[in-house]
C-alpha cells in the first residue's frame, strides 16, 4: 500500500504510471516531445522512496480492558509514512517521488498523519511493504502509544509509539517510534500547535514527527514441519546508535501452559545449555540475528514461540505458530481377491504414524463397465490409537458381499490428511469368478461320461459292420 505521488500528475501501479486509469510511460512521453531516446543509465542498485500505509490508531487507555474482555478496540484511522526508506530498484521506481502530505487542517475526524524517519535504523522488509498492493498481499498496520517520558522538570513528556506491521504472506514487523524531544528544535518547528486527537505537537504540515529508534521483525507467523526435523524461528532486530540492547528471551505457549525456552541477558556469562534449542549468540550480538533453532522436532514441540526482544526501555516480540505435521502411511490388504460364491470378504485398510489427529478415509469402487469409480458407504472405521510418539493410527474395514459384488472390480482406500498435499489412494482387486472344486469337478465328470458313450457308440457300430 505506497502512497506515493509520480511525475506526470499519475499514481503507481506496481511499477506503472496510471493516468485517469489508462497507464502511463512518463519516459516515452518526454522522448517522443524531445526526439530519439537516449541510452538509459545503468540503474542504481538501490534507492530511497517513501512508503506509506493505510492504518489505525488504537487508544491506550482502552486497549488492556477490551484485550481482556474480548471486545473490539476503539480505533481511529491513522497514515504511517516511512520516510527516505532504502529498497532495491527493479527499474520500475523512476516515476516514485516523495509522499505529498494532504493539504488542510485536520480535524478529529481525519486520520491521523505520522511521518516517521529512518535514518539510523534500517527498515526491515521494504520491498515487501512497498509492492504489496502488487504482489496481491494486505498489510495489515496498528499504531499505538507505547509510552512517554518525563523530560526535566515540568509537564513535559516525550510521547513513544508502537507500530505494528503484518504481511498477509506471514512477515511481522515491530517499530518503536520516538516523538519530539521536549524542547529540541523538532518542538519549536511545532509552534505548540496540538493535535486535536492526541494533544501533543504537531509539525508545520499537521503531522506527527517520529523516529524510528528500535525494529524488529519475523519473516513468519506460522511454520508447518514434520517429526524428527530442524526448524529455524526467525526473529531479527536492529537499533539506533542511541538506543542498546538488554536482553533475549524465547518463550512457548501450548494449551494453556508456558515455559522459557532461552534466556540471554547482557553482561552475563551466556544462556545455559538447553537441549534440542540453540541461538547462536555471537550472530545474537553482532548482526541482531536472535533467532531459534529447533532440532529433533517432536510432537511436544508444537505451540506458538514467542520471541521477546528488549531494550532498557522498551520490548519487542512476535508470536510464531509451529504445528508439526506426519503424513500417515496407508496399506490395503489382501491386495487381490478371488470371487468366490456365498462368500463375505473384507478388505481392511489400515492408516498409520499421522499427526494430527484429523483423518478422512473412504471408499470407491470401479468395474470395467464404469467411467468412474462408486463412493460405497458400508466402510467401518475403528478407534484412533496413539503411539509412544505421538502419532495416531485408526484402520477401516470393507465388506464385500459375493451376492452382490461384481467381479473383475477395483476396490481403493483414499485417504487425505493435512500433512499431504494430496489423498493417498491405495487399491485391492477382486478377481473374476473361476471353475474351482466341486464345480470342476462335476464339469470334468460330466464331460468324461459323455466321451465314454460316445466312444461306446462308436465301438459298437464297428463291431456290427465287421459282422456283416
Amino acid at each position: 500500500m505506497a502512497g506515493a505521488a509520480v511525475l506526470c500528475g499519475a499514481a503507481v501501479l506496481c511499477g506503472v504510471p496510471v493516468l485517469c486509469g489508462v497507464p502511463v510511460l512518463c519516459g516515452a512521453l518526454l522522448a517522443l516531445a524531445v526526439g530519439p531516446a537516449q541510452a538509459p543509465a545503468p540503474v542504481p542498485l538501490f534507492r530511497r522512496v517513501d512508503i506509506a500505509l493505510g492504518c489505525s490508531y488504537v487508544w491506550e487507555d482502552v486497549r488492556d480492558l477490551l484485550r481482556a474482555s474480548g471486545g473490539s478496540s476503539s480505533q481511529h484511522p491513522a497514515t504511517l509514512v516511512l520516510r527516505a526508506i532504502s529498497v532495491r530498484d527493479d527499474g520500475n521506481l523512476d516515476d516514485v517521488t516523495e509522499y505529498k502530505v494532504p493539504l488542510g487542517n485536520p480535524d478529529p475526524s481525519s486520520p491521523i498523519v505520522f511521518e516517521a524517519s529512518a535514518q539510523s535504523v534500517s527498515i526491515p522488509h521494504a520491498e515487501s511493504l512497498l509492492h504489496a498492493d502488487c504482489a496481491g498481499e494486505e498489510v495489515n498496520c496498528e499504531i499505538s502509544l507505547y509510552s512517554s517520558q518525563q523530560a526535566g522538570e515540568g509537564l513535559c513528556r516525550t510521547p513513544w509509539f508502537m507500530a505494528t506491521l503484518r504481511i498477509s504472506s506471514g512477515i511481522s514487523i515491530a517499530l518503536v517510534l520516538r516523538g519530539p524531544h521536549c524542547g529540541s528544535r523538532e518542538e519549536e518547528e511545532h509552534d505548540a500547535t496540538l493535535h486535536p486527537k492526541l494533544r501533543i505537537p504537531m509539525s508545520k504540515e499537521r503531522t506527527v514527527l517520529t523516529t524510528v529508534e528500535f525494529q524488529s521483525s519475523s519473516r513468519n507467523t506460522s511454520l508447518r514441519t514434520h517429526l524428527g526435523s530442524s526448524v529455524t524461528l526467525d526473529c531479527r532486530f536492529a537499533l539506533a546508535p542511541s538506543s542498546s540492547f538488554s536482553s533475549l528471551e524465547w518463550r512457548r505457549q501450548h494449551r494453556g501452559s508456558g515455559r522459557s525456552l532461552f534466556q540471554y541477558q547482557v553482561g552475563s556469562t551466556g544462556p545455559a545449555a538447553q537441549p534440542k534449542v540453540h541461538v547462536d549468540v555471537a550472530e545474537l550480538a553482532g548482526s541482531g540475528d536472535a533467532s531459534l533453532t529447533l532440532q529433533g522436532v517432536s510432537v511436544e514441540d508444537e505451540g506458538t514461540y514467542i520471541c521477546l526482544v528488549s531494550t532498557p526501555l522498551h520490548q519487542a516480540q512476535h508470536s510464531i505458530q509451529l504445528h508439526v505435521a506426519e503424513p500417515p502411511r496407508v496399506r490395503v490388504i489382501p491386495a487381490v481377491v478371488s470371487f468366490e460364491r456365498d462368500v463375505t470378504t473384507t478388505l481392511t485398510c489400515n492408516i498409520a504414524g499421522y499427526y494430527p489427529l484429523d483423518v478422512s478415509v473412504s471408499w470407491t469402487q470401479k468395474t470395467p463397465e464404469d467411467n468412474m469409480e462408486i463412493p460405497l458407504s458400508n466402510a467401518r472405521l475403528s478407534s484412533h490409537r496413539q503411539s509412544r510418539d505421538g502419532t495416531y493410527s485408526i484402520t477401516s474395514y470393507l465388506s464385500i458381499s459375493s451376492a452382490t459384488a461384481q467381479a473383475p472390480a477395483t476396490y481403493s482406500c483414499h485417504v487425505s490428511h493435512v500433512a499431504l498435499a494430496e489423498p493417498i489412494s491405495v487399491s485391492a482387486h477382486l478377481k473374476a469368478p473361476e471353475q474351482t472344486g466341486s464345480e470342476g469337478l462335476v464339469g470334468v465328470l460330466i464331460a468324461t461320461i459323455i466321451f465314454i458313450v460316445v466312444l461306446f457308440i462308436v465301438l459298437r457300430r464297428a463291431g456290427r459292420g465287421l459282422k456283416c
